[in-house]
């Protein structure tokens, strides 16, 4: 069984809702909260509305095949019969001004997911219908199965409105949430505040998730998400979406690179990612309160790969773990660069690691991290260059990169998906030895990204293992030499 919350446009209340929505039904239910995108920030108010780890799905990182596997299994990890899909900005906005790559519709479609439309009311009666037609017409293979009206004035307009969709529309109104100041939250960057205050989040969750049972009817979604079968999904499909590869990019023109892009990255009929590393191998994570932009997915795929994960915190501990290989994933290091540098054994702990040889692989905030400084503050200095805070966003988009040579995650030749965003920037040198050189997407400098030192790899490339299948496998095995 499942739902996909979609709205029609980013700014409608999307997360607020959904989370609410995952809230409350957990009270009687066990659910397992999706989100569509290459996001950190959403599923992390899910796993704390719901108890369950929330994953990914998304059309430009997965084959059709991917996201109905990823899903079934998302369920089967948390023992779930539901799985709730929190969309991302509007229902058909992705890569392409016409495509399906990259948008929420591509997973309802890949799903067979009945979808709810979370719409702004604000000032609408009649023209909500009109709203609601158009999203229904525009792809009638979208089932569009329910309204949620957000932000309305109060009981009247919310009544007006709700005949309007339901009688023009043939649409069921599910609820009407008025305006309310506790569902506006603050945004960090370009994101809601990261699960950094957990307890005001949880507190924030808990009101939701009230007025959620206040002006929603639960009974009804639950009908509706219990409408939803399995029967129309193909277990073993290995498609890509339509336009898939036509519509990924309209900057990349070479067919070489697009067959590249095709045969690196489809997984096998019964994989997800490649599982072949056979020799164990412990792998220390940085996750705490300051590194935790992580994909669930990606420990499945290293623990696949026999990987031990241990974390670690470079914020708390004094030392490193014992361990053959690190990862240090994203984050805000940014914004506790002095509490990260005045802790000196954990700095120094690193540093000895990257010298001695060891395999680190580290993703946007873990690079600026094992940089000299960031804003002129002491890093960990595994890599001899210094980055600083900046006012504006320097990299947003999904990314397309070629290994250039080989690492200890890629080939040359490897076609690598991922995504970036950043509002730091790192100062190379004419001498910087990158591995990737990015075709879509911005990287480091000039188009390129990927720094390797020794056995260290730090890129502003964020991996899925569905986007990459290579990856989890490549790493563990550089791992266990």
């Amino acid at each position: 069984m499942k739902i996909v919350l979609a709205g029609t446009s980013s700014a409608v209340g999307k997360t607020t809702i959904a989370t609410g929505i995952m809230k409350a039904l957990s009270e009687k239910h066990n659910i397992q909260p999706f989100k569509v995108g290459p996001d950190y920030i959403d599923p992390s108010y899910h796993t704390l509305a719901t108890g369950n780890p929330s994953r990914n799905l998304d059309s430009f990182f997965m084959t059709d095949y991917q996201i109905i596997n990823v899903f079934n299994q998302g369920l089967k990890k948390s023992n779930s019969k539901i799985g709730i899909i929190e969309g991302v900005r509007g229902l058909y906005e992705g890569i392409s001004p016409t495509g399906d790559v990259g948008n929420t519709a591509s997973i309802a479609k890949a799903l067979d997911a009945p979808v709810i439309l979370i719409l702004d009311a604000r000032s609408l009666v009649k023209s909500a219908a009109a709203v609601v037609l158009g999203f229904k017409s525009l792809d009638p293979s979208i089932k569009i199965e329910g309204v949620i009206l957000n932000k309305v004035r109060g009981k009247k307009h919310y009544l007006k409105a709700k005949e309007s969709v339901e009688k023009l529309t043939d649409t069921k109104v599910i609820g009407g949430i008025p305006r309310d100041d506790s569902l506006m939250v603050k945004q960090r960057h370009l994101g809601l505040v990261p699960a950094l205050e957990k307890e005001k989040i949880i507190n924030n969750i808990e009101i939701w998730s009230n007025i959620i049972k206040k002006y929603i009817d639960l009974d009804l979604l639950m009908d509706i998400i219990k409408q939803s079968k399995f029967s129309n999904i193909k277990e073993n499909m290995n498609i890509l979406h339509e336009n898939n590869l036509s519509n990924i990019n309209n900057n990349i023109s070479s067919t070489s690179l697009i067959e590249n892009y095709k045969s690196t990255n489809e997984s096998n009929n019964n994989e997800l990612w490649k599982v072949e590393n056979k020799n164990p191998v412990k792998i220390g994570v940085a996750k705490d309160e300051i590194f935790s932009f992580y994909y669930q997915d990606t420990f499945d795929a290293l623990k696949d790969n026999k990987a031990k994960i241990i974390y670690f915190s470079p914020y708390k501990d004094d030392d490193l773990p014992d361990v053959d290989a690190l990862y240090i994933g994203g984050g805000y290091p940014e914004l506790f660069k002095q509490e990260l540098s005045n802790n000196f054994s954990m700095i120094n702990s690193i540093n000895k690691f990257h010298q001695d040889e060891l395999p680190i692989y580290a993703e946007c905030g873990g690079l600026i991290y094992l940089s000299q400084s960031i804003d002129n503050v002491p890093m960990v200095n595994a890599l001899p260059y210094k980055s600083k805070m900046t006012s504006h966003v320097q990299g947003l988009s999904y990314v397309i990169g070629k290994a250039s040579k080989d690492s200890i995650i890629s080939e040359k030749n490897d076609i690598i998906r991922g995504h970036e965003f950043h509002y730091t920037k790192i100062l190379p040198n004419d001498n910087t030895n990158f591995v990737f050189d990015v075709q879509r997407g911005k990287g480091i400098v000039n188009s390129m990204d990927g720094i390797a030192l020794g056995n260290t790899v730090a890129s502003y490339l964020h991996i899925h293992p569905c986007s990459y299948t290579n990856f989890a496998y490549n790493f563990t095995k550089n791992s266990s030499l």
